[in-house]
């Protein structure tokens, strides 16, 4: 506890914001226009507290220096100002409040009453006068220093990267090799044979389900259940501390640090999934953690009746973009995670809310100029999630050329195609080139497309091909939760099943799934666990299970499932015809006899605008040529590949497919066959040669050079 001396207050400076460590002692810095006297709060190891006011205001920054103060320290804020919810003020020092500019957090949420600024009994415009200091968490002063040892960014091309998206605590809860106090932890993460197993699959980023502090929400604690997924922020510079297996307040920084620096010697860069649409303090219900207390009608989206937030995330408030110590915040959040925790990009959660500006989402909004505009934010990977619940929330294809995005297009198409659904032909066959009708227009590339099949909000890959319908009872909510309209085909029956026919057709159907993911242009992003056959026992919306329903089952590998998925990575990589940085040059796709690509009928004939007209159909095939490549090496030199011929048959009969006449190749090879796995490549084919593919497979081949 700090004590006589050590209470001394030095002026300080108003910049850097939060609380900054030099050394000999730490700088405290908050933000708050509406503030009229701000109180800093240290608390000891058995939760004494003490008080003293920040003596300075600079620019609506209140700071001070207070010389004693080291790393390891907890503190929090009380703001003293107007309560007015009417008209969106809600300033409540009986509240202790986090520091937005936190760069450690320790302890968690106890949902006593006092943690609400109102009064249960009275409604949410009464002032609730409890002290909330002993339920909820404090921020921690960090130590700054960490030996990254000569890590820096890999920057792996965009064209060449295959994504991997996992959960810190879901990838090593239960895995047998590695210790179990280091289980579902940074460190465990960074544990050897986790590195190993990431670096054998060939993945070259993983994307992170969020690892900023997050709340455990009351509704799911009365339920006994917890936050898994963790897109309920309330820390945008802090690890969330429970992923750290060290316990002393601040331990989750240099955990953190060691994990990035651990996977970068293995070649695989971090891409951090990032939650600034909204915060965990929730609607004019919601408890009072941070922000809320701080300037409530600064940092969040009121309506026209300012007690209430406007909600285009469905979590019950929008952070503000509009002011410029938002924007500021969270462009200090970004470059910190880059330039101190040496992450390599992020993927924004509901993107589309960040481009609001009077309730539109606009392409040239505030904060995508400042995205635009940064010397260090434009350099990393920048993936959006493009919607939101607002009107015109889905935006696919509408953000600018540094963006990437999830294309849920692409997702929709491919699940639809191999279920056997009509009409879907000619949209297959975009999102498969890399659906230029969405991206080449904003003169954006094929690696804009951030192709899926299954993420973490869904079925995985397993229970795509076995659930028509969701499970979600042990989410508590009568199965009424999560979506509906998936999507899948359980193959013939719900669950479980011991009928061989339908395990081999699932089988198959997962390859299909894969191979089509890993052969399509644009960046695959593989959903970790599906390569092992994960299950989730048909939840389809598993946000809050912190248990063995989430979490990876190591026990239970599908190995052969796990081998086909490494080498088609590996095939991926060693191809670039399946990842090319430009579009095909048949344009358009519908007709074209370009020779870069050419596309085919069942009898061998290249296709003409009838036969995408057909509804029916449920097969083509497909001429990839590797010696037309336009886009050099990084070195200049030519890019040169093989050529491949891939025939696709979504139809439930096998059927036979002629291949193209000698000018295409005259012979062929079979190299993967999704019925069977991958061949060895003694199997060939003279051109126009009859091929048998079987039922809801595709099949394909190598062309053999003369000579």
């Amino acid at each position: 506890m700090l004590k006589g001396n050590d209470m001394r207050v030095w002026p300080g400076v108003p910049y850097p914001l939060g609380a900054v460590y030099d050394g000999a002692g730490t700088n405290f810095s908050l933000f708050s226009e509406i503030a009229e006297r701000v109180e800093l709060c240290f608390f000891d190891q058995e939760g004494s507290e003490t008080r003293v006011d920040l003596p300075e205001v600079t620019g609506y920054c209140w700071h001070g220096y207070l010389p004693s103060v080291e790393p390891g320290q907890r503190y929090g804020y009380r703001v003293h100002g107007p309560w007015d919810p009417a008209n969106g003020h809600r300033c409540n020092p009986a509240k202790l409040l986090l520091d937005p500019y936190a760069k450690a957090i320790d302890g968690r949420v106890d949902w006593s009453p006092a943690v609400f600024p109102y009064r249960f009994d009275e409604g949410p415009d009464s002032r609730n006068e409890e002290d909330s200091a002993p339920f909820v968490p404090k921020s921690v002063v960090h130590q700054p220093h960490f030996d990254w040892a000569g890590d820096r960014r890999l920057q792996l091309p965009w064209h060449e990267t295959v994504i991997y998206e996992t959960h810190v605590k879901g990838l090593t809860a239960r895995h047998p090799d590695v210790p179990d106090e280091l289980r579902g932890t940074y460190a465990g993460m960074a544990q050897p044979a986790v590195i190993d197993y990431l670096k054998q699959l060939e993945i070259t980023a993983v994307e992170l389900m969020p690892v900023h502090q997050f709340v455990h929400d009351k509704h799911l604690a009365d339920r006994d259940l917890r936050n898994y997924w963790g897109y309920n922020s309330i820390g945008y510079f802090a690890p969330h501390h429970p992923y750290a297996a060290g316990k002393r307040p601040g331990a989750a920084v240099p955990e953190f640090k060691h994990l990035v620096k651990t996977l970068h010697q293995a070649g695989i860069e971090v891409i951090l999934d990032v939650v600034y649409n909204h915060t965990a303090e929730g609607n004019h219900l919601g408890p009072m953690l941070c922000f809320k207390g701080i300037d409530n009608a600064y940092y969040y989206r009121l309506t026209e009746d300012r007690r209430y937030y406007m909600d285009y995330t469905g979590t019950g408030n929008s952070l503000n973009m509009s002011p410029p110590h938002v924007l500021q915040l969270i462009m200090d959040s970004l470059r910190y995670w880059v330039l101190e925790m040496h992450v390599d990009g992020f993927r924004f959660d509901l993107a589309a809310t960040l481009a609001r500006e009077l309730h539109d989402v606009d392409r040239l909004s505030t904060f995508l100029d400042l995205i635009h505009q940064d010397p260090v934010i434009s350099q990393v990977k920048l993936i959006a999630e493009p919607w939101d619940v607002g009107e015109g929330g889905y935006q696919v294809g509408n953000f600018p050329p540094v963006w990437t995005e999830w294309n849920g297009k692409y997702r929709d198409c491919v699940r639809d195609f191999w279920r056997g659904k009509d009409q879907t032909l000619g949209e297959f066959a975009l999102r498969f080139t890399g659906s230029s009708d969405l991206y080449e227009r904003t003169s954006r590339l094929p690696y804009a497309s951030i192709n899926f099949v299954t993420a973490h909000d869904g079925f995985t890959l397993n229970d795509l091909v076995s659930y028509n319908d969701k499970r979600n009872a042990a989410n508590g909510e009568e199965n009424r939760d999560g979506e509906s309209h998936n999507r899948s085909w359980n193959c013939g029956a719900e669950g479980p099943t011991d009928n061989a026919q339908i395990i081999e057709l699932r089988n198959r159907q997962k390859r299909n799934f894969l191979a089509t993911l890993l052969l399509s242009q644009g960046v695959p992003m593989v959903l970790g666990g599906d390569e092992v056959g994960r299950t989730q026992g048909g939840n389809n919306n598993a946000y809050c299970q912190d248990n063995e329903i989430s979490w990876y089952d190591w026990e239970n590998v599908d190995g052969e499932l796990l081998d086909f998925c490494r080498r088609l990575i590996r095939y991926r990589k060693d191809h670039p015809v399946f990842s090319r940085r430009g579009w095909f040059q048949g344009r358009p796709i519908h007709g074209n006899e370009a020779n870069d690509i050419a596309w085919f009928t069942m009898d061998g004939k290249q296709m003409v605008e009838k036969d995408w007209g057909q509804g029916f159909a449920k097969t083509l095939a497909v001429f990839l040529n590797g010696k037309t490549i336009p886009n050099p090496n990084p070195r200049g030199e030519p890019t040169v590949d093989d050529t491949f011929y891939l025939l696709v048959n979504a139809h439930y009969e096998p059927l036979r497919f002629k291949l193209p006449d000698q000018t295409w190749s005259p012979r062929w090879k079979t190299v993967l066959d999704t019925a069977k796995g991958w061949e060895s490549g003694e199997v060939e084919h003279e051109a126009a040669d009859a091929i048998e593919i079987e039922a809801r497979s595709l099949c394909l081949l190598h062309a053999i050079a003369d000579g």
